[in-house]
């Protein structure tokens, strides 16, 4: 299989590239009546777009979608769902004379490994451009998510650098405080700790200027998924987190709950005890994650992933080209400082997905059970 169709009951698949006419998402398995419209569509790919503020790549898209199929009168039909993102702003000429070297921390070499030709623009398949599809379906999946248990996933940047936000409580975060800063102006770096936000946006300028990238860690919370959830061997939910946001460009790491941490621990300290509350099985810390067993637990589903500094640098750099020989590369064009405000609702979206076909494979398994 070519690998390009993700879930099983609720399941895309996307093709598009960074240079190409666009990004296209197939949604099959959504059930009919969910409410759909471009503007719904347009909120989390403003998020996602290049060149929504001064620390993210300029390039300039405007990322309108376009309903090819499956939803009528603003609702899903229960047919398959067709939505494509046309990129408007490319600028092959600046990789016409790198298309021979190998970018160091791309996947230039291993694509060439594999298919022996690849589209070297913008890195083709491999560009995160090819997220517009999968925000797209996120966004359906997250109004099913609405639509059957009343849930919220949102993500937010916990890390750039060594700066480190404080969030006590990430299932009490809100969309808002992601968006916006307390006096209104827009939040460009998604932090919900406002404290950290000007030291975050120093940093990102600063690696700018020095021609170079930052890496960080982003948050994403699912709040009220119901317990039940997930398969208990090998589509275990945490697996398919796992995979999920994995299978984003430059994600080098994801835990979940207290993640590494839990090496230190000792059983009793990481043991989150069970309680009853109006009748509903809870636990009074979420050490867990939301998840035991490969299965929801009830509680907020917590995962961090870590995202790599930006591979394409501006500065000069040592590499060979596809012969073996050594030459030097220059990454010409627009790109991100920092991931991390743009990777929050792809984030979002992957999460979302798994959810949404986890809860229609559940359905199906045992009938309505909320």
């Amino acid at each position: 299989m070519a690998g390009n169709s993700f879930g099983q009951a609720f399941r895309i698949t996307t093709a598009g590239e960074s240079h190409g006419p666009g990004n296209v998402v197939i949604i099959d398995g959504c059930p009919p009546g969910i409410a759909l419209s471009v503007e719904a569509l347009q909120v989390d790919l403003d998020r996602r777009r290049p060149g929504q503020s001064k620390i993210v790549t300029q390039r300039n898209e405007s990322d309108t979608p376009e309903i090819l199929a499956g939803v009528f009168e603003g609702r899903t039909t229960g047919t398959s769902i067709a939505i494509l993102v046309r990129n408007e702003d490319q600028k092959s000429r600046d990789y016409a004379d790198i298309a021979a070297k190998y970018r160091p921390g791309h996947a230039d070499h291993t694509y060439d490994a594999k298919y022996g030709f690849r589209d070297y623009r913008g890195g083709g398949r491999a560009s995160a451009r090819e997220t517009t599809a999968r925000v797209a379906a996120g966004v359906v999946a997250k109004s099913l998510l609405r639509e059957l248990y009343g849930a919220e996933v949102i993500g937010y940047v916990k890390q750039v650098g060594d700066i480190v936000a404080t969030v006590e409580r990430p299932e009490a975060v809100t969309l808002d405080q992601v968006e916006r800063l307390p006096d209104g102006e827009p939040n460009i770096v998604r932090c919900p700790d406002a404290s950290k936000v000007p030291a975050m946006i120093e940093l990102i300028e600063k690696v700018r200027k020095e021609q170079d990238s930052i890496g960080g860690v982003s948050e994403i919370v699912a709040t009220g998924i119901p317990a039940g959830l997930g398969e208990p061997v090998f589509d275990k939910i945490k697996a398919d987190l796992a995979k999920a946001l994995f299978s984003l460009p430059a994600v080098l790491g994801v835990e979940y709950g207290m993640g590494f941490a839990c090496a230190t621990l000792r059983g009793s300290q990481s043991n989150d005890i069970y309680s009853a509350e109006a009748g509903a099985i809870k636990t009074l810390t979420n050490r867990h994650g939301g998840m035991l067993g490969g299965i929801t637990s009830g509680m907020p589903i917590v995962l961090r992933a870590a995202i790599k500094p930006t591979s394409s640098l501006p500065q000069e750099q040592p590499t060979v080209n596809q012969s073996g020989e050594s030459t030097t590369i220059r990454t010409k064009g627009r790109h991100d400082p920092c991931l991390l405000p743009r990777f929050v609702p792809m984030g979002e979206a992957m999460v979302a997905l798994v959810l949404a076909d986890h809860a229609l494979r559940w359905r199906g398994q045992s009938g309505s059970r909320t």
